[in-house]
């Protein structure tokens, strides 16, 4: 349960992160881009987070209404969290459904919260950045609240060094 609460208020986080203007007292190392992933650090009076992010290069259904998607890795010094996954999908996720996560033959399930997707199991959390950093490309899968069933296409280049990053951003 712990797990479930750290991934809800690390999406929350996240999504201000990326969506909102640096605050006085905040600092933000500029990005480190790598390939098609780029890693940020942050920090604030309370905490730094770090993470590597990347957006799909092709969604499925094309013209489908929705804000725009990205897939994170991130890691919370403070609390020992070294790579947690999240996916923003950028519509809300059919509600009890699963988003599955697929690198080569291996698919990971990850369980939903609004737009957003988080893996429950840290070993198989583990084990799916770990798949990332071997394959090419990631299959993103889930189903809106309205049915509808999407399809996001990510590129894992430079991933792997985007994630040798993120370990020296928060040591």
């Amino acid at each position: 349960m712990l797990r479930v609460i750290s991934a809800i208020v690390s999406a929350l986080l996240l999504g201000s992160l990326v969506a909102l203007p640096q605050a006085p007292g905040q600092t933000t190392k500029p990005a480190n881009v790598f390939g098609d992933w780029t890693a940020h650090a942050h920090q604030d009076a309370k905490a730094k987070i770090c993470y590597a992010a990347s957006q799909p290069k092709t969604q499925e259904p094309k013209g489908a209404k929705r804000d725009p998607a990205f897939f994170y890795v991130s890691a919370w010094p403070k609390d020992g969290v070294k790579t947690e996954v999240s996916v923003k999908i950028g519509y809300p996720l059919k509600k009890d459904s699963e988003v599955t996560v697929t690198v080569g033959k291996d698919a990971f399930k990850l369980f939903t919260n609004s737009e957003r997707a988080f893996v429950s199991d840290p070993a198989q959390e583990l084990q799916l950045v770990e798949t990332m950093k071997k394959g090419s490309t990631m299959l993103v899968r889930g189903t809106s609240e309205r049915g509808t069933a999407t399809t996001d296409t990510y590129s894992l280049n430079g991933l792997p060094q985007a994630m040798q990053a993120l370990t020296e951003l928060c040591q």
